[in-house]
């Protein structure tokens, strides 16, 4: 059976965000998908509740929603799936680093302690959300010296800035870790498991 026959649906799924990682981790499930980045400002959205002091759960599931209600707006009765992550270490959510520096400053505030990445999923349909979730993962970093650090955003380059906590962890970000606790996807930014129970309870994947 090829991978794209799991998926049962007319149309592809329709992915709102521009993240080649939950791109891959969509299609690598077999799952035809599109993208369409949705218009969304996300840090426009966040202030008011980092404001108000929402938790890193809820920045994240009104994220994912937002993507998901945005792009479904334009493409009719098609699925789109929205999601989004957040970081939290102490009482500090951290956004995605805006520089070299900020992706410094991080890393030594998360250095020999455990933080929380927090990883909503949302699907809407006709404008509507009809399936949300989210998961948490826990991580906790090893001791970095003034030294590694540097090494290693020199070494990761630009790519600190793409992903919350300066990492990834599919690639050199492995080397800042001594614990893990998550399911690899929701670490990834798009927990897969309950997604897929949905579908398969929809009949949207092959069950």
């Amino acid at each position: 059976m090829p991978a794209h026959d799991l998926w049962r649906a007319a149309a592809p799924l329709i992915l709102a965000s521009g993240s080649a990682t939950r791109l891959k981790l969509v299609t690598g499930a077999g799952i035809p998908c599109r993208t369409v980045s949705p218009d969304v400002d996300e840090r426009a959205l966040e202030a008011p509740l980092v404001a108000r002091g929402a938790s890193a759960s809820e920045i994240a599931a009104h994220l994912a929603r937002a993507k998901a209600t945005a792009v479904s707006v334009l493409s009719g009765q098609d699925y789109v799936l929205g999601g989004d992550q957040t970081l939290v270490v102490g009482d500090r959510i951290l956004s995605k680093p805006a520089d070299r520096a900020e992706a410094a400053a991080h890393l030594r505030l998360m250095s020999g302690r455990t933080h929380e990445l927090h990883a909503a999923v949302a699907i809407a349909r006709g404008g509507e959300i009809v399936f949300e979730c989210l998961e948490i993962a826990r991580l906790t970093m090893r001791p970095l010296s003034e030294a590694f650090i540097e090494s290693y955003l020199e070494v990761a380059g630009p790519r600190v800035q793409t992903s919350v906590g300066a990492y990834q962890v599919e690639g050199l970000g492995i080397h800042l870790f001594e614990a893990i606790e998550g399911d690899h996807s929701t670490i990834l930014g798009l927990p897969l498991l309950p997604l897929l129970a949905w579908f398969r309870a929809q009949h949207l994947v092959a069950d």
